[in-house]
């Protein structure tokens, strides 16, 4: 039964390492350049087994930050210092939709695995006052 534990709190801290991801990916949406001066591009969580060795059951765990290798997404302003000699500016490679999704099923996830702790907690719980 404490293995559920286990478990589910590395559900919820993938799950919130994704929803970080996430919430990067929205708050530079529509940035036009970084530190390097490219734009953002987006970045992905990749999740793996966490298991005991010999184990095919486990937890899971992030294994992976990566960037997306789409392109990025081009806007005619030929006004804009950031422009290139045909008037267009790379903007990054965000689809505020798809993100939105993200982080709706990630805050989905987290929520069903902060049930499976509760009910493990009243299940352990109940079985403490069996003996009374």
């Amino acid at each position: 039964m404490l293995n559920v534990f286990n478990i589910s709190g590395s559900a919820l801290s993938a799950q919130s390492q994704r929803m970080n991801v996430t919430a990067s990916n929205m708050a530079n949406a529509d940035s036009v350049a970084g530190p390097d001066g490219q734009p953002y591009r987006a970045k992905h969580v990749t999740f793996e087994l966490d298991a005991a060795p010999g184990q095919s059951v486990g937890g899971v765990r992030v294994s992976d930050v990566g960037e997306s290798q789409s392109p990025f997404r081009r806007q005619y302003d030929p006004g804009n210092p950031a422009a290139d000699d045909e008037g267009y500016v790379s903007l990054p490679n965000v689809d505020p939709t798809e993100e939105m999704v993200n982080m709706i099923s990630a805050a989905r996830s987290y929520q069903a695995n902060v049930e499976v702790l509760n009910t493990n907690k009243s299940l352990m719980l109940k079985t403490l006052t069996l003996g009374e």
